[in-house]
């Protein structure tokens, strides 16, 4: 038994880490088909069948838009953007205790708990200038590029958690 649980966590390891690999691969190049996608994969040392590739792209919910000159590429498919930004903003204004900035960082309070959840609300919701967040319980650390940036930043998470 232990070993058919080892295995199973080595495949599931292996899987995340391969589409991991997909999505930067999709990010990097005009993927057209699931025979390219299957050679850079092979190239980059994850050797797939045809069915796995197709798997992930199902899991992945990778889907084919225009590229230019006729031809599509593979891209993440974006659900509902409209209504996902909502749930974003809500978890932001249900989880964000204070912010202040140290330089080029903006430290982000929250509710015990909530840390990854506004961390990952705030990279959802694309606010340039935001390099990353790292969060802990109840810290969110937002490295911004350029410290002048920082107080805007930090202006525009009050604005969506103060909109309505």
């Amino acid at each position: 038994m232990g070993t058919w649980r080892t295995g199973a966590l080595e495949r599931g390891k292996m899987k995340l880490s391969r589409q991991s690999k997909i999505i930067e691969l999709i990010a990097e190049h005009e993927v057209e088909t699931q025979e390219e996608l299957a050679e850079l994969l092979l190239a980059a040392g994850y050797p797939v069948t045809q069915a796995t590739i197709s798997r992930d792209i199902r899991e992945l919910k990778l889907t084919k838009v225009a590229a230019g000159e006729g031809k599509h590429k593979y891209t993440i498919l974006q659900p509902q953007e409209n209504l996902l930004a909502e749930k974003y903003v809500r978890i932001l204004r249900d989880g964000l205790v204070s912010m202040d900035t140290a330089q080029n960082i903006l430290v982000v309070k929250t509710v015990s708990g909530m840390a990854m959840a506004v961390a990952a609300a705030i990279d959802a919701v694309h606010i340039e200038g935001i390099v990353g967040c790292i969060a802990g319980d109840d810290t969110v650390m937002c490295a911004v590029r350029y410290a002048q940036d920082t107080p805007r930043v930090m202006d525009k998470i009050s604005k969506l958690v103060n909109a309505g």
